[in-house]
């Protein structure tokens, strides 16, 4: 079985209500970010072009910062995509490489890559393009923690030290 044919466990969990991936998050929400497509480990979201999030009105090209927000929901999605059991991420890390200015008036797809698990964080490559994955508007390379949400007990990854 191929990564591309391997279904995320989370996608058994979600069913048909896979949209929850973005709808929860209020910022993506905000600026419309939109899920296309999602394999084991792989995430490809939307951002639709609109005059809301355009940086300099003068060109109409999007704010990078709008680029930077579809950057880390896709790679948290591709994390989602990775992990065997529901847990809370959060982004420890985000560097974001802008390579060209988008082209106005057209949407922006952002590919996500969860290309290594450890047992605490996961670490993803993405890249945002307009027309061409090969022309990319920016890359990213990502780390993220997960079971962030407290679950865990302080120290629960050291291992007991004898005295």
């Amino acid at each position: 079985m191929t990564d591309e044919t391997r279904m995320p466990p989370l996608l058994d969990l979600l069913g048909a209500h896979r949209d929850l991936l973005l709808d929860a998050i209020p910022h993506a929400k905000a600026l419309g970010l939109e899920l296309v497509d999602i394999f084991y480990a792989n995430a490809v979201v939307k951002l639709p072009y609109n005059e809301q999030i355009i940086g300099n009105p003068e060109t109409g090209v999007v704010h990078g910062g709008a680029v930077t927000t579809l950057l880390d929901n896709v790679s948290g999605v591709a994390v989602f995509c990775a992990i065997e059991e529901l847990t809370s991420i959060a982004t420890l890390d985000l560097r974001i490489d802008y390579m060209r200015a988008a082209t106005p008036g057209k949407d922006i797809t952002g590919h996500a890559h969860c290309y290594k698990l450890t047992r605490n964080v996961a670490f993803v490559r993405g890249v945002a393009y307009d027309d061409d994955i090969e022309d990319p508007i920016a890359t990213s390379a990502g780390a993220f923690m997960m079971g962030s949400d407290g679950t865990r007990k302080p120290g629960a990854n050291l291992s007991e030290a004898k005295l």
